[in-house]
C-alpha cells in the first residue's frame, strides 16, 4: 500500500499509510513476526492518542492519527500532518515521494517461539518469534525503513544493530551518562 494521499478538497494534509505486516525481521534473537490476526493487535493507543512523529523522535510530533485498523494482514493508518513549519516541511516530502518510509514502535506483550524446521498452527515456519500479543506506540515517518514489504517500516535499528531499537538520544544523554559511569569506576 505505502503511503497515498487522501483525496478530496480539504484533505492535502491527510494520507492513508500502512505501517506494519507479517513480514520477518531479523533481530538479535532471531526472525521476528508480527500477528495480525484477530485480536493479535490492540490499537487502543493508537486510536485515542497516537501521534505520528518523524524517525521515531519523541521530540519531533508532525501529526495525529485519525484511525487505524488492519486489513489484509496489515497495520493500516489514516493520519494528520499538523500545520507547523516542522510538519510541514515532512508533509511536502512526504507528498513529493522523497520521504515513503514509515515505522511503527511497539510493545509485545506475547511471544510464540517456533523452533527450526517445526510450523506453528497459521503458518510461520520456525526459527522464528511471533509477537502474538502486540500494541503500536506511534507511526513514524522515516527516512530508512526496516519493512519494506508495505513500503514502509517497522522498527529501526542503531549502527545497523537490530538489538539496538531504543530510539536515538540527543548527544548530551550520552554525555550525562558517561559522567554518570565515570563515578562508578
Amino acid at each position: 500500500m505505502g503511503i497515498r494521499a487522501v483525496e478530496g478538497e480539504g484533505n492535502e494534509r491527510k494520507f492513508i499509510l500502512s505501517y506494519s505486516s507479517e513480514e520477518p525481521y531479523e533481530r538479535w534473537f532471531g526472525p521476528e513476526i508480527l500477528d495480525h490476526s484477530d485480536g493479535a493487535v490492540d490499537l487502543t493507543r493508537l486510536n485515542e492518542i497516537g501521534v505520528l512523529l518523524f524517525n521515531h523522535d519523541t521530540d519531533q510530533v508532525v501529526g495525529k492519527i485519525l484511525r487505524a485498523w488492519i486489513e489484509d494482514r496489515r497495520g493500516n493508518a489514516e493520519v494528520e500532518f499538523d500545520t507547523d513549519e516542522e510538519a510541514e516541511k515532512i508533509r511536502q516530502k512526504v507528498a513529493s515521494g522523497t520521504l515513503k518510509g514509515v515505522s511503527v514502535r511497539y510493545t509485545v506483550s506475547s511471544f510464540e517461539d517456533i523452533s527450526a524446521n517445526k510450523t506453528s498452527t497459521d503458518g510461520f515456519i520456525g526459527p522464528c518469534s511471533i509477537a502474538r500479543k502486540w500494541t503500536p506506540l506511534e507511526i513514524s515517518i522515516v527516512s530508512v525503513p526496516a519493512d519494506p514489504t508495505v513500503g514502509v517500516g517497522r522498527e529501526f535499528a542503531i549502527d545497523g544493530n537490530p538489538a539496538n531499537t531504543e530510539p536515538p538520544h540527543s548527544l548530551s544523554t550520552y554525555e550525562r551518562q558517561l559522567a554518570i559511569n565515570k563515578n562508578y569506576l
